[in-house]
């Protein structure tokens, strides 16, 4: 589903809009890095493999993926995405995932984009719960959630393949009543 109004962030340089199909090059190419997906589930072989999100991105439907582009304002290079999939109306939650290209990495940006977009899912489409599963190797990932409100709930056995191999994830949640 597309997204009309991007949240604004609180760092210098740094904003959100809509992730569009030109941004698919810089995309896949930090996430073939093996530090990018090595604490991860991605999989990708080419990047025709990112297809299938581009064409959920144009879907109406209220349970299609909403994800946005992470830009640099100096270079208007796309240096991470980040958004909600596993959208229920019904149950009003979502599950937010993101990444981001190894050059930001340990500047805070993680962080402060996980914490505006947390909030503005729960403003703008009146989640009552959003969730991450987070495998649970990634420390990285797993500190930003701590970060921005999430608490572990505990550990899913062989919850998803991760190139051919069942692995563990930690599941994360963050409700709209939690401060």
């Amino acid at each position: 589903m597309r997204i009309d109004h991007s949240p604004q962030l609180n760092i210098a340089g740094i904003s959100l809009r809509q992730l569009e199909r030109a941004d698919l090059g810089a995309w896949y190419s930090y996430l073939q890095l093996p530090g990018v997906v090595e604490h991860t589930s991605w999989n990708l072989q080419s990047s025709q493999d990112l297809m299938p999100m581009f064409d959920s991105l144009e879907s109406t439907s209220g349970e299609s993926i909403r994800r946005m582009a992470v830009i640099d304002n100096a270079s208007n290079e796309l240096i991470g995405t980040i958004g909600f999939h596993t959208i229920s109306e019904r149950n009003r939650t979502a599950e937010i995932a993101y990444d981001l290209a190894p050059s930001h990495w340990g500047r805070g940006i993680a962080r402060v984009i996980c914490s505006a977009v947390t909030q503005w899912g729960f403003e703008v489409n009146n989640w009552v719960r959003i969730q991450a599963v987070v495998l649970e190797t990634n420390v990285r990932s797993a500190a930003v959630l701590k970060a921005c409100g999430y608490q572990p709930e505990g550990l899913l056995r062989a919850y998803r393949m991760v190139r051919g191999t069942p692995r563990d994830f930690v599941m994360y949640s963050r409700l709209a009543t939690d401060k």
